[in-house]
């Protein structure tokens, strides 16, 4: 039978990295003097060294020894690399693999022509050795240029013309030679050749920049690339930072009014009353505390006593727009998706600039009481994907809870039911819309249980049923 390891009691000291063989202290009962020899013959062992004594690694050395291949090859990549970096100020830096490749080939063909005695080879391995030095020393001197990147406009819609303007100015007092410029433009890159500049010459170049979808687009930054013609040696600089180009969505102009937040210049009228505001209610006898100025002498000298009047609070009308950007509930996939999101667009912008606040919602996107650069610029990076429609009803009304009209943007696929669940989040005055892209049906509108649905094909139909928006 096989027994266990005795396990130490709590308070027993533990070493730290040593495991000592030592006989067990003698029991209460044990004589003194046996202890005594007990531990003076532990003492001779030691100091003879006939005693062994196990040392257990640390911590450190377990961790280099569980990865020491990796922590040498690290090592030594970060000394070649530093090597690199520090020899002949860096310009090692500046041989390309292909140089690298020869200079390596020259010297192993040097070896075997001296070894072999073959002339042939000596030759070749002078020649590469000889060309290697050549188009290092051309790259050598100080070639300094001035980059300026500019892009207009920085916001620009669908399909609208936009430009970048590159000017490389030679600042150095050498000419420089014939180099290459590359400009990343969005998952591209453009190459730009330069010519030769003499001291002080510009080279100045334009480029298109397409817009064919909404995102953001980044420009840059601009590299040069200077180096001999054979591609021996390479020198690259860096100039500036990214600038990020703005694609929003497709908007189209809508009247001014149209998009139905209101009835009057006053707001809309709420069934709670108050006692200070625009929308006159009612009359009722005089309260202590009342204030005197809404006191109507007429009425009160017609009936006996003081009567003052009684409002009704109006709200500022407020728009709230969210926006389904689900491909699998439209019938066209993503391009219905966009539709949905410019149809969003043109309410938030006309909204905006008849200065009347609006919230919209487009999954990741989110955008309250700002200026039309903003909340195109929201709607840009909007991503598209399955979202909580009900999530995003309740994040307008936690920023917006005076919402006065609420649209649902959603496609066909979406069930009415959905439709009620997202919209039946705000108010009951609420006035409720739902617009449906849908290129397979014709433009209306309808009024059912309670809510606006409207149905268009494209975004040029918007402009046609907006009447639909005005609450009846």
């Amino acid at each position: 039978m096989t027994q266990g390891l005795p396990t130490p009691p709590p308070d027993a000291p533990r070493g730290r990295g040593r495991v000592r063989q030592e006989a067990q202290p003698p029991g209460p009962g044990a004589d003194s003097d046996a202890r005594l020899e007990q531990m003076a013959a532990a003492s001779k062992q030691r100091a003879t060294g006939t005693r062994r004594t196990v040392t257990l690694p640390g911590a450190s050395v377990l961790a280099v020894g569980q990865g020491a291949g990796r922590a040498v090859r690290h090592g030594v990549a970060a000394t070649d690399d530093r090597v690199r970096r520090t020899w002949f100020g860096g310009r090692l830096d500046w041989v390309t693999s292909l140089g690298w490749t020869l200079l390596g080939m020259g010297v192993l063909l040097w070896l075997l022509g001296a070894l072999l005695g073959w002339v042939e080879l000596t030759v070749i391995a002078a020649t590469a050795l000889t060309l290697v030095l050549v188009c290092v020393l051309v790259s050598l001197g100080r070639h300094r240029a001035d980059v300026d990147l500019v892009v207009e406009p920085l916001r620009s819609q669908i399909g609208d013309l936009a430009q970048g303007h590159l000017v490389l100015t030679n600042v150095s007092r050498r000419t420089m030679l014939p180099s290459l410029v590359r400009l990343p433009v969005g998952s591209g890159e453009e190459l730009i050749p330069v010519p030769l500049l003499r001291k002080g010459a510009q080279h100045r170049i334009s480029f298109p920049i397409p817009t064919p979808k909404r995102g953001v687009i980044p420009v840059g930054p601009p590299t040069t690339v200077l180096g001999d013609p054979i591609g021996i040696t390479r020198r690259t600089t860096t100039f500036g930072t990214q600038q990020l180009m703005h694609v929003h969505p497709r908007h189209v102009a809508l009247e001014s009014g149209a998009h139905g937040l209101l009835r009057d210049l006053e707001g809309e009228a709420t069934p709670d009353l108050s006692m200070a505001d625009i929308s006159f209610h009612a009359l009722r006898e005089y309260e202590p505390g009342d204030d005197r100025r809404h006191v109507h002498w007429r009425s009160s000298a017609r009936h006996g006593k003081l009567l003052v009047r009684q409002f009704q609070e109006t709200r500022r009308s407020h728009l709230g727009v969210v926006v389904d950007t689900d491909p699998a509930m439209y019938a066209g996939g993503e391009g219905d998706v966009e539709t949905a999101i410019a149809i969003g667009a043109s309410l938030m912008v006309r909204s905006i600039k008849d200065e009347q606040e609006a919230t919209i919602v487009c999954n990741d996107g989110f955008a309250s009481r700002t200026t039309v650069p903003l909340v195109l610029d929201t709607l840009t990076t909007a991503t598209l994907g399955r979202v909580d429609l009900v999530r995003s009803a309740r994040a307008i009304c936690g920023h917006a809870p005076d919402s006065s009209v609420a649209v649902l943007c959603t496609g066909p696929g979406r069930a009415f039911l959905e439709i009620q669940q997202c919209l039946g989040e705000f108010e009951t005055e609420v006035h409720k819309v739902a617009i449906v892209v849908d290129p397979r049906e014709r433009t209306g509108l309808r009024r059912l249980r309670g809510l606006s649905v409207v149905t268009v094909s494209d975004l040029s139909d918007l402009s046609g049923v907006l009447g639909g928006l005005v609450p009846a």
